[in-house]
Order: structure tokens, then C-alpha cells, then sequence
């Protein structure tokens, strides 16, 4: 399977649309989240993010065309720790056009999303996008501190810091 590019996503929702009638409205999480803050060469193979809508259709359309979807409704909800509050309200538009509309997360709401899974890759395009948008770990420490606060206190706060701690050290900034 070739790799997932913001292109082929694109044309592949536009035949959603044009099949189905029905608009699509993801929020980009993933991979293609990165390839739209610039970083062209960070391939993927699936879709992740938050879709507005009915999931189903969807996510069976994308899968007969052999694309993996890891679509909520809620991302928040698919980590103890939760998203920074007004992340939805933070995001911008990356295309909006004949029924199909991407959102990205600001900047700093994609690390922390990434923080809260915390893998070496989340890690480092955690850290691509840190240094595309010269954001300072104060911007990051401020933003885990707002997601942390809107969490169930649990020990998986406590891992979250930990890495908190590790991705600033990488940054040094």
C-alpha cells in the first residue's frame, strides 16, 4: 500500500462526498496533521482525528479503499490525560472546499496531543513542530498544565509528566 498523502486524502473524500452527499469535517491528528504543518517527507499509512458526523460511512468507505481510520468524535477522550480545553475552538482550517473540510490543531495543542501517547515517533514530530512554530516549553508546560487540570486524576498523570519532562529536555528551549 502506498504511502498516505494530504493529496490522495483529499481527492478520496471528495468521491466520498460526491458518492455519499453527505460533507466530511475531520480535525487531522496524525501524520497528515504533520505533512500540513510543512513536514512533507513524514509519510503515514492511515488517518487519525476527530470527525464531525457520522463515523460509519466513512470509515467503511476508507477502509474498501484500503486506508486504516482511526476516527472519534471526541480525541480528548482517547487518553486519561485530556486535551487542553478549547483545542476544537483553537484549530484552523486547512481546506474547506465542495463539502470537504480539514482542521488542524494549533501547534501546541498537536504536541500535547502527541505527549499523551508519548511514543519515540509522537516524540519526534512532537518536537518537528515545536521547531516549526518556535514554540517555548513555557507555550508547552502552560498547555499540559491546562490538559492536566481538565484530567481525572490518575497515575497515567504521572507518566504524562514524565515525558512532558523528556520531550522539554529535547527542545531546550
Amino acid at each position: 500500500m502506498p504511502p498516505l498523502t494530504l493529496d490522495r486524502f483529499t481527492a478520496l473524500l471528495a468521491d466520498y462526498v460526491r458518492q455519499t452527499g453527505k460533507a466530511v469535517d475531520i480535525l487531522l491528528i496524525g501524520g497528515l496533521a504533520l505533512q500540513a504543518y510543512g513536514a512533507l517527507d513524514r509519510t503515514t499509512l492511515d488517518v487519525d482525528g476527530e470527525l464531525i458526523g457520522d463515523l460509519d460511512p466513512l470509515v467503511r468507505f476508507l477502509i474498501e479503499h484500503q486506508i486504516p481510520a482511526d476516527l472519534g468524535e471526541n480525541i480528548s477522550g482517547w487518553s486519561i490525560v485530556a486535551m487542553p480545553p478549547g483545542y476544537r475552538t483553537r484549530a484552523s482550517v486547512w481546506a474547506d472546499q465542495r463539502g470537504v473540510r480539514l482542521r488542524l490543531l494549533d501547534p501546541t495543542d498537536f504536541i500535547i496531543a502527541k505527549l499523551r501517547r508519548g511514543t519515540d515517533l509522537d516524540l519526534e514530530d512532537a518536537e518537528y513542530v515545536a521547531k516549526r512554530f518556535a514554540i517555548t516549553i513555557t507555550t508547552v508546560r502552560t498547555a499540559a498544565e491546562s490538559a492536566i487540570f481538565a484530567s481525572p486524576q490518575d497515575t497515567a498523570i504521572f507518566f504524562f509528566r514524565k515525558t512532558l519532562d523528556l520531550f522539554c529536555a529535547r527542545i531546550g528551549k
